[in-house]
């Protein structure tokens, strides 16, 4: 695949990447094939390799969740051990995944030492605009792990249930927005 289309597909701007290429900063392979094409190795980096350090994400949204917030640390911490991977910061928190101003998120977002940010679920850092979070990693050289994608069916159904949120979210509130996005569905599934 060839630098700028390599760039559009990860959101960044052509002239970024190839300014990332030059100063050897790109955080996929690539070389120089001709005086103006600079071709990108995809398939070498399908396995994310953490060099400073792994930072662990685990939320829930509410009190009664906290025992699945427990094994989902578990799991993330497992993984990483599994997989020999040294991990620098874990946060775990009980949060709205509407909620932009997540504290322990931000905190991992925000250090250094993290390379990678690794979550369960992609609906774990938050139940819109991950992409922007992750173009953001991406951009500054580090990365999002999601462990299960889940499949296309999910995504749809995820999807709409975002939109379902956060047109509920609006009308009723935040809290009770997530249940009637549900009830929702499930009225529209049954009849």
């Amino acid at each position: 695949m060839n630098l700028t289309e390599w760039a559009k597909t990860q959101g960044v701007h052509p002239q970024t990447a190839y300014r990332w290429f030059r100063e050897g900063t790109l955080p996929v392979p690539a070389q120089r094939v001709g005086p103006r094409t600079i071709l990108v190795n995809i398939n070498a980096n399908t396995t994310p390799k953490a060099i400073g350090g792994l930072g662990l994400y685990a939320r829930v949204s509410s009190h009664e969740q906290k025992t699945d917030l427990e094994l989902q640390v578990g799991r993330l911490a497992a993984w990483a051990a599994k997989s020999g991977h040294r991990v620098v910061r874990v946060e775990a928190e009980i949060a709205s995944g509407m909620n932009g101003r997540r504290s322990k998120a931000r905190r991992l977002l925000a250090d250094p030492n993290v390379t990678t940010v690794v979550v369960e679920h992609k609906d774990r850092l938050g139940r819109m605009n991950v992409e922007l979070v992750e173009a953001t990693l991406s951009a500054t050289g580090r990365r999002l792990l999601v462990l299960d994608d889940g499949e296309i069916e999910d995504d749809l159904v995820r999807d709409m249930v975002e939109v379902l949120t956060t047109f509920c979210a609006r009308l009723y509130g935040h809290r009770s927005a997530k249940s009637r996005a549900h009830k929702a569905l499930e009225a529209a599934e049954h009849g």
